[in-house]
């Protein structure tokens, strides 16, 4: 069995583009923040909510034509990188995106982020409770948005509720109505992370759509309290930084579908997840366009049969690092609070393509093997260009009929596609060949 090469698993998250990564990131603000939504938020596991400024749950059809159109849709509200929307991808004028020194400064008003307060003192506690600092990113990696608007007709079930799908919600209580899908296993990967991490949400969002999604995602308040950080507390135009996350940079793990967008020294903490998509708008946004979207098949990332959930597998690995952390030994023999969780993180990754001598014999644009050279090293791989070497384990590949495929072929080599590599990095494991094979 081979693996599609434009499947939306792999590709679209390792884009390394920061703005190609946000195009169509975000959807629109939600500016309610009343009890009645509250209310109406408390089970996340029914298939549709819809939720109306004056409380009701009705939705008509009169309504959802006047959004379709609406000649300006997207009103920018939800937040832009550099000078692009984004929802709809649309570039701004400079002037819309200009922001004054003050407001680049501005941190929450209820001062809950401030590094200030979390003295060594109260980290020492933290670390003394076992627990690590968890930062999660929203979009495309715990949930994916869309505007009614945008949904085609094969997606028009979704309104209905004529459907077997797990946490659809219709939320009505914006300047445009959005449709949110939860990433499948995210309310067990909350509950069980929680008992190992603080955990606090940071979005390129603004702070009413931010808080609005975490009602979906934590309707009880258990898990963030007020640890939620948008666009508009961060202290950097445009990028994302620890400094307005209330923990020590070594005891923060950080699950965000895009590394560029944190500043560089804080790359090192981010576990790079691959993007979840459900909405045909979504797949658009980031060049699938001839592929049907799980929206329009009625399905889920869980029902791949090469993946299953994917939440699962990061739960497993956030286990695994926890767990060496925490070592007895290693701890008797450091001091706890010295310990980098970093260092944890690199030597975890290096064990996943132990053992692997990868050769690229397929021609890639320059940027691009480099890429993924640098990822399978990362890896624990060992990657050369001298394809015909009696070493080499895996052949890295496009097309079945060269004459570095037919040698692989000939002298018993895995062939696979270079996906194979974004897969293994995705997944914190290495992945079967033959899902992968291109013969």
């Amino acid at each position: 069995m081979s693996l599609a090469v434009d499947s939306p698993i792999t590709d679209s998250s390792a884009s390394s583009d920061p703005v190609d990564d946000f195009a169509g990131f975000l959807d629109e603000v939600l500016d309610s923040d009343s009890d009645d939504d509250v209310a109406s938020l408390q089970s996340t596991k029914r298939r549709k909510v819809e939720v109306n400024s004056n409380g009701s749950s009705s939705i008509s059809s009169s309504e959802v034509l006047e959004v379709e159109k609406n000649g300006s849709l997207c009103e920018h509200l939800a937040g832009s990188y550099k000078d692009m929307c984004l929802i709809c991808g649309q570039r701004l004028d400079q002037n819309e995106n200009e922001k004054s020194e003050l407001e680049e400064l501005r941190v929450n008003s209820v001062r809950e982020i401030d590094p200030g307060k979390r003295n060594s003192k109260t980290r020492e506690l933290l670390l003394g409770h076992k627990k690590l600092h968890l930062v999660l990113d929203l979009d495309h990696t715990l949930l994916n948005t869309t505007a009614v608007g945008y949904l085609t007709p094969q997606e028009r079930y979704l309104l209905e509720g004529d459907h077997s799908l797990e946490d659809v919600f219709v939320v009505r209580n914006s300047p445009v109505d959005l449709v949110t899908k939860l990433r499948p296993f995210v309310g067990t990967f909350l509950k069980e992370a929680s008992e190992m991490f603080e955990m606090s949400v940071y979005t390129m969002g603004d702070r009413p759509y931010a808080q609005q999604m975490v009602k979906l995602l934590d309707p009880r308040n258990e898990y963030f309290g007020d640890r939620v950080v948008s666009r508009d507390d961060s202290t950097r135009k445009f990028e994302k930084n620890l400094d307005v996350v209330c923990a020590k940079e070594s005891a923060v793990l950080v699950l965000d579908d895009t590394q560029q967008v944190w500043i560089k020294q804080n790359q090192d903490n981010v576990v790079l997840m691959r993007r979840y998509l459900f909405f045909r708008n979504s797949y658009d946004s980031f060049g699938f366009k001839y592929c049907m979207s799980h929206s329009e098949l009625k399905t889920d990332e869980s029902d791949e049969q090469t993946q299953g959930a994917y939440l699962a597998a990061i739960l497993q690995l956030l286990k695994l690092i926890h767990s060496m952390f925490f070592d007895d030994k290693v701890a008797a023999r450091d001091n706890l609070i010295d310990r980098d969780v970093r260092q944890v993180l690199k030597s975890v990754r290096s064990q996943v393509l132990k053992g692997c001598k990868i050769a690229f014999g397929c021609v890639l644009a320059s940027e691009a093997q480099a890429d993924l050279w640098n990822m399978a090293e990362k890896l624990g791989a060992v990657c050369s260009t001298q394809v015909m070497d009696p070493s080499v384990t895996h052949v890295i590949e496009t097309d079945a009929e060269t004459e570095n495929s037919q040698w692989a072929v000939k002298d018993s080599k895995f062939l696979v596609h270079p996906q194979w590599i974004q897969a293994a990095s995705f997944m914190w494991q290495k992945q079967p060949e033959d899902m992968f094979s291109i013969s």
